[in-house]
C-alpha cells in the first residue's frame, strides 16, 4: 500500500528521535522529520505489517504507537483500531495531491470519488478549458493577416472544426483523468467508488452500507458552478461552464454573465470562434477581481478590439431559455435601485458567476458542524471548527469546499499541508503566495496583494508602500514573438523590500508569476532576488527588470558559512522585517548555518546508504 517510508514509520508522528542500531552495535538518532523517499517498503520487508523490519537481528526499525484521542460525542466514541491512516472524500486535483503526498509519508490511504476522478477541474473546468483555449490562441494567430505579415508568413483563410476542437478538450480530459486514476493505484492509494459521508469521530461511509475508519479524514469536496435566482439552466441555449466546455454549439450572439476568470476565458474562446459576446456585470468595472491597473489595460486589449460589448452596474434578474422559435431573452435591472433596465435577446447565455461548494449530505451534523453560505470552517491548519467554535480533532476541509481560495492548486496545496500536520510537522499554507492567471491571449497572472489591498494594509499598519513596473515592449523576446503588449507590476515595502503583491499582463504571464510566488512563499526579499541571474534572451527577463526597477532603503547580505543574514534597517523598528501572514522571511534574527547543515545531510546520507547496503547482503 505504501510506495515509500519515512522516519519515523508509525502512521502518527514521533515525539522524540528514534534511536537505530546498526549492524556495528553504534547507535545513532535520526531527527524526527527527517524523511526518506523513493524507497517501497517492499525493498526492506514483505510483511504488510505497519511494522518496518529488516531482516536482520541486528538491524531493527519499530514504529511507536499513539493513541488518537477525541472528543466522546453523543455520536459515539472513535474506534480503537483503523482500517486506514488516512481517507480523503474527493477525487479531485485536491484529494489527488493529498493522497500522494500521504503514501510518500508512508500512510495508508483510501480516496472515495462518487463520480469521477479528477473532480471538477480535470473533466469539467481547468483542463478542458485549457485546450480549447489552445485552439482559440492559434485561431487568432492565424487570422490575424497583419501579426503573420510582420514574420513573413502568407496563411489563407484559416476555420475550424467544432467536433475537431470539442474532441481535443473531452481526449484531454480524459488523458489527465487516467493518468491521475494510475499514479494513485500505481503508489498503493485505494481507490473507494461511492458517495461519501462523515458517520462520526474518525468514520465514514461511502456506498450504501460500507464503513470504513481512519486516524484522519479530509473533505475534499469540490463546487459546482452558481446559477443565481431567476435564471433558468437548460443545458442547451442557457449553459454553466460545466456544459459550455462540450462545446456542442457555437452561437452567433452569446451573453456571459460575469467577467471574471471563467467569463474572460470563455469569451477569449467564443469570440475566436466567430461569436459576439455580451458582458453582464454586476459590479460598476468588468475584471472586478484584477488589480485596477491591470484590468483597463486588459479591458483594452481583451474586450475593446474584439466583438464584445457589455453592460455593468445590473444584474440578470430573469433568464429565459430559448424555445418555440423564441431567443433567449434577459431583463437586466440596476444592480442598486433595482429597476428594470433593459431585455436583451441573445442565441444563447452562460452563466458564469462563479461557484458553490459541494457540501451537502457530507454528514457534518454528525459532526456538529454547520456551513457557513454552504462552506466548511476551517482554521488556517485546515482543521474544521465544529458549532461551538470548537476543532473537531482529525476532521479536516481542503479546497473549494472551504471557501479559502478557490483554485485547483490551493486545495492541492492545502492537501499536502494537512498531510505535514498529521505526520508530525506542524504546517502553515501562505495563501498569499498562491498565484492566480486567466488564460487569456494575452494571459494575466497574479500573487498576493492588489494596490488597493496593499495600499489599505499600510495604512493600518504604517508603512509604506511602493510600486515598481515593467513592459514587455522592452523585452528581446516578446519584440521577437511580435507580442509586445502587456507589463508587469510590483507593490512592495521600500523599507525592507519585502514583496506585497505581483501582477502580470503579457505573454506566458502564467508561466512568469511562479519566481515572484516563490519569494513570496519563502520570504525572499527584493535586496537579494534582484541580484539572481536570468538566461538572455527570455521572458523571464520582464521579471528581473522588475525586480531591479525597485526602490528599496535597506540592503541584505548574504553571506555561506555560520553567518547571520541581516537587512540593513532601523534595529528599533516595530514593525519587524516581515508581514506577510507569519511566515518565514529574512528577518535580522534568522541563523543560517549551511555548513553545519551540509555536514549533517551528509552524515544522515551515508548511514542510510548503509542500511539500504545492509538489507540487500542479508
Amino acid at each position: 500500500m505504501q510506495s515509500a517510508i519515512a522516519l519515523p514509520f508509525s502512521q502518527t508522528s514521533l515525539t522524540r528521535s528514534n534511536r537505530v542500531l546498526g549492524s556495528t552495535g553504534s547507535i545513532f538518532s535520526t531527527p524526527r522529520s527527517l524523511q526518506f523517499c523513493g524507497l517501497r517498503r517492499e525493498a526492506f520487508c514483505s510483511s504488510p505489517s505497519n511494522h518496518l523490519t529488516l531482516r536482520s537481528d541486528r538491524v531493527r526499525i519499530r514504529s511507536t504507537r499513539f493513541q488518537v484521542s477525541a472528543a466522546a460525542t453523543t455520536n459515539g466514541a472513535p474506534p480503537k483500531s483503523f482500517d486506514y491512516d488516512l481517507i480523503i472524500i474527493g477525487a479531485g486535483v485536491g484529494g489527488h495531491g493529498a493522497a500522494l503526498h500521504a503514501v510518500e509519508k508512508g500512510l495508508k490511504t483510501a480516496i472515495i470519488e462518487g463520480d469521477v476522478v479528477g473532480g471538477t477541474c480535470v473533466n469539467r473546468g481547468c483542463v478542458p478549458s485549457k485546450a480549447l483555449l489552445a485552439v482559440s490562441g492559434r485561431m487568432r494567430e492565424l487570422q490575424n493577416e497583419h501579426h503573420m505579415k510582420s514574420f513573413g508568413l502568407q496563411v489563407s483563410a484559416a476555420g475550424y472544426d467544432r467536433q475537431g476542437v470539442a474532441d481535443h478538450a473531452n481526449n484531454l480530459a480524459t488523458k489527465i483523468r487516467n493518468n491521475l486514476t494510475n499514479s494513485m493505484k500505481a503508489l498503493g492509494v485505494d481507490i473507494l467508488t461511492g458517495f461519501g459521508s462523515v458517520l462520526g469521530p474518525q468514520k465514514v461511509k461511502y456506498g450504501k452500507d460500507n464503513i470504513i475508519t481512519a486516524k484522519n479524514i479530509i473533505i475534499a469536496t469540490g463546487s459546482v458552478p452558481f446559477v443565481p435566482k431567476g435564471i433558468e439552466v437548460d443545458g442547451k441555449t442557457v449553459i454553466t461552464s460545466d456544459h459550455a466546455l462540450k462545446l456542442e454549439s457555437v452561437p452567433d450572439w452569446i451573453a456571459i454573465v460575469g467577467s471574471g476568470y471563467i467569463g474572460l476565458e470563455f469569451s477569449d474562446v467564443y469570440t475566436a470562434l466567430g461569436s459576439e459576446v455580451t458582458f453582464i456585470e454586476a459590479l460598476d468595472q468588468l475584471m472586478p477581481g484584477f488589480d485596477p491597473e491591470i484590468s483597463k489595460l486588459a479591458q483594452r486589449v481583451l474586450i475593446n478590439p474584439r466583438k464584445i460589448d457589455y453592460h455593468t452596474g445590473v444584474f440578470a434578474s430573469k433568464i429565459t431559455p430559448a424555445k418555440d422559435g423564441k431567443p433567449v431573452m434577459i431583463e437586466l435591472i440596476d444592480a442598486k435601485t433595482k429597476e428594470h433596465k433593459d431585455t436583451l435577446e441573445v442565441d444563447a447565455a452562460l452563466i458564469a458567476t462563479g461557484r458553490a461548494p459541494f457540501t451537502n449530505g457530507l454528514g457534518l451534523e454528525n459532526v456538529n458542524v454547520v456551513t457557513q453560505r454552504g462552506f466548511i470552517p476551517v482554521d488556517e491548519r485546515m482543521r474544521v471548527i465544529d458549532g461551538n467554535g470548537k476543532l473537531v480533532p482529525n476532521l479536516y476541509c481542503i479546497g473549494d469546499a472551504n471557501g479559502k481560495l478557490m483554485l485547483a492548486h490551493a486545495a492541492s496545496a492545502q492537501g499536502i499541508s494537512v498531510v505535514e500536520q498529521v505526520t508530525g510537522r506542524d504546517h502553515v499554507l501562505n495563501h498569499l503566495s498562491i498565484p492566480a492567471a486567466c488564460f487569456t491571449h494575452p494571459e494575466i497572472s497574479m500573487v498576493g496583494l492588489t494596490e488597493p489591498q496593499a495600499r489599505e494594509k499600510g495604512e493600518k499598519e504604517g508603512f509604506k508602500v511602493s510600486v515598481a513596473k515593467t513592459s514587455f515592449k522592452a523585452n528581446t523576446k516578446a519584440l521577437a514573438e511580435n507580442e509586445g503588449e502587456g507589463i508587469a507590476k510590483m507593490i512592495y515595502r521600500p523599507d525592507n523590500g519585502e514583496i506585497l503583491g505581483v501582477h502580470i499582463f503579457g505573454l506566458h504571464a502564467a508561466d512568469l508569476i511562479h519566481e515572484a510566488s516563490n519569494a513570496i512563499a519563502l520570504g525572499t526579499r527584493i535586496q537579494d532576488i534582484k541580484l539572481a541571474v536570468h538566461a538572455h534572451p527570455t521572458l523571464s527577463e520582464v521579471l528581473d527588470e522588475l525586480f531591479k526597477a525597485a526602490k528599496v532603503e535597506g540592503h541584505a547580505t548574504t553571506k555561506t558559512g555560520d553567518a547571520k543574514i541581516k537587512l540593513n534597517m532601523n534595529e528599533d523598528d516595530p514593525r519587524g522585517p516581515s508581514d506577510n501572514e507569519k511566515q518565514p522571511s529574512l528577518s535580522k534574527d534568522l541563523i543560517v548555518r549551511t555548513t553545519s547543515m551540509s555536514s549533517f545531510v551528509e552524515d544522515i546520507y551515508a548511514r542510510v546508504m548503509f542500511l539500504v547496503s545492509r538489507v540487500f547482503v542479508l
